[in-house]
């Protein structure tokens, strides 16, 4: 039965590490060891739509100038001005700092003045940006449903009509106004509207008709990426801390939150819901966003497409009906770009806050994280609020773990008078084994009670993991003296250290296998286990530290209590 209780600990810390495995495949947006790779796109059954998921009409969307369709570039020389100065225009808030093209009206950089590089403090996270080698972007445009019918798009000249760049003292809001050149007779007036503290960026569209005929716009909204990481790993990829998913998300109710990487675009494979009355597109990295969102009931089509070399787009498609000759028509949306604040992120749309990925973990991540962040609305600090919730964790299970030692405690106490029995039953297992069950009866012990502590804190462990590699709230969030950010590795490696000892501690108060084998094994797998926090999040090893103390304390107690230090 001490054989049995072995193998189970040594299947339990197995298991473990193979669900810590595929929670990081899957937590990367690689396929899950336990279920198939994704299906292969079909092509839609509508004519409207092509095989990539992309409607018909929106195939034209160019991604890059030299794509643009040529009857709208000819447009545009024939009846725009003859010469629209190109500007980049930077509107600063008291959050963020957007940069906005007037080559197409694209919001083409965006700065969260609140969040700083994790790789250097001194430089703001930039989240959009276009350089020479990145390109990371949000474009609108009008296409028309007609072969050949040019109006205005993301690569039309836009005339910058705000004066203002930065929010005023006192000011709730800045707009920045900009009006295409007319292709067709076609204007489009856009406004962005940036609020004091708000990362949600209203979008107004205005489709101005000044031609003799009616027209049948659909209006495009895209993000624009280029498939790099956002930063380099640090490290390999399991070892290297928290490397988490970056590619395209879309939502809506049929589909719910469907992910689609770059590489499933890249091998045809995944597929999604293309078509309905609601939802959003996001394109999602390491704890932040960038998501185009529409909330009222608007029938709308979803489209993901790789338009150049390592270059795709991700989008949604709206029908505006007729504008009749001399009318104008208006669409109002909403671009979220930032930061991946689950509480912020549930009230601007359904479903957003599923772009922070918990992934399979979710079911026991989500309500671990809401527990935290009460926590830490009461302390004002992260690193102790992950300490006050191994508290309550261990209070909660104060009474089963209280059992589960005494088991072991018992256990420890019996091991003399078991070790002698083996040795004098050694060459008569069966009769060992039922000498043994006898005295386990005698004693009223349960010989794998002293695994429960472990199972339990396993889910536990894996979902604060999640928790503490995706929320961007941990990101750079102190402790005390050189832990300065909980959400990567401690960078002197002393709370590693100091688990490491306290795991061996209890492994000392743990009883010693009869067999010489196993009980060598029992010191060197905490040291194995080990290894990996000292790559682990600072906020992870801080917990599994302070749970291992608090086991250790309780432990010991209760070993006192029945004498099994003796």
């Amino acid at each position: 039965m001490n054989d049995l209780r072995r193998t189970l600990l040594w299947s339990v810390f197995a298991f473990s590490l193979l669900m810590l495995w595929d929670g990081w495949l899957r937590h990367t947006g690689q396929p899950s060891l336990f279920s198939p790779a994704p299906a292969v796109a079909e092509a839609p059954a509508s004519a409207a739509s092509s095989a990539t998921g992309v409607p018909a009409a929106a195939t034209a969307l160019p991604g890059t100038q030299a794509a643009a369709p040529a009857a709208a570039q000819a447009a545009q020389a024939a009846s725009g001005p003859a010469e629209v100065p190109h500007e980049l225009v930077t509107i600063t808030t008291d959050v963020v700092k957007a940069t906005v093209d007037s080559r197409g009206g694209s919001l083409v950089k965006v700065e969260l003045l609140k969040h700083s590089d994790q790789e250097d403090k001194n430089k703001n996270m930039v989240v959009l940006d276009k350089t020479a080698t990145h390109t990371y972007v949000a474009e609108t445009g009008l296409i028309g449903q007609s072969a050949g019918e040019a109006l205005p798009n993301h690569t039309t000249a836009f005339v910058v009509l705000s004066k203002d760049r930065e929010l005023a003292a006192g000011a709730d809001q800045i707009e920045l106004k900009l009006e295409s050149v007319p292709v067709n007779g076609v204007k489009l007036v856009k406004t962005y509207t940036f609020k004091r503290g708000d990362y949600a960026i209203g979008v107004k569209q205005d489709v101005v008709n000044a031609s003799a005929a009616a027209i049948k716009p659909e209006l495009y909204v895209q993000l624009e990426r280029d498939g790099s990481a956002p930063q380099k790993a640090q490290g390999p990829a399991f070892m290297g801390g928290p490397q988490a998913y970056t590619g395209m998300a879309i939502f809506n109710a049929k589909g719910k939150y469907q992910k689609r990487a770059f590489k499933d675009i890249d091998e045809g494979k995944g597929d999604f819901e293309k078509v309905d009355d609601n939802g959003w597109v996001a394109m999602v990295e390491h704890h932040f966003a960038s998501a185009w969102l529409q909330n009222d009931k608007v029938q709308r089509e979803f489209f993901s497409k790789k338009i150049a070399t390592n270059l795709y787009a991700s989008g949604m498609l709206f029908n505006l009906g007729d504008v009749a000759a001399g009318q104008s028509k208006s669409f109002d949306s909403v671009l979220f770009v930032g930061p991946q604040e689950e509480n912020k992120l549930k009230a601007l749309a359904p479903g957003l806050e599923y772009v922070k990925d918990y992934g399979w973990t979710h079911i026991m991540a989500a309500p671990l994280f809401w527990l935290l962040d009460k926590i830490h609305g009461l302390i004002g600090n992260w690193g102790w609020a992950i300490v006050a919730l191994v508290v309550l964790l261990k209070a909660a299970f104060y009474w089963l773990n209280a059992s589960a030692y005494r088991s072991m405690a018992k256990m420890k106490a019996l091991n003399p008078r078991i070790q002698l029995m083996r040795e004098n039953l050694k060459d008569d297992p069966q009769k060992m084994q039922q000498e043994m069950l006898k005295i386990y009866r005698e004693e009223k012990v349960n010989p794998i009670g002293g695994c429960l502590p472990i199972v339990i804190q396993i889910p536990v462990f894996i979902a604060l993991y999640s928790v503490l590699s995706s929320s961007v709230e941990i990101r750079n969030a102190p402790w005390i003296g050189w832990i300065t950010d909980l959400s990567v590795k401690d960078p002197f490696f002393v709370l590693p250290a100091l688990m490491t000892l306290s795991t061996l501690l209890q492994t000392w108060l743990n009883p010693t296998p009869p067999d010489p084998v196993q009980a060598k094994m029992m010191w060197i797998m905490p040291l194995l286990f080990s290894v990996m926090f000292f790559f682990f999040p600072a906020g992870l090893v801080l917990y599994w530290f302070t749970n291992n103390v608090l086991s250790i304390a309780q432990q010991w107690i209760i070993n006192k209590q029945i004498g099994a230090s003796k």
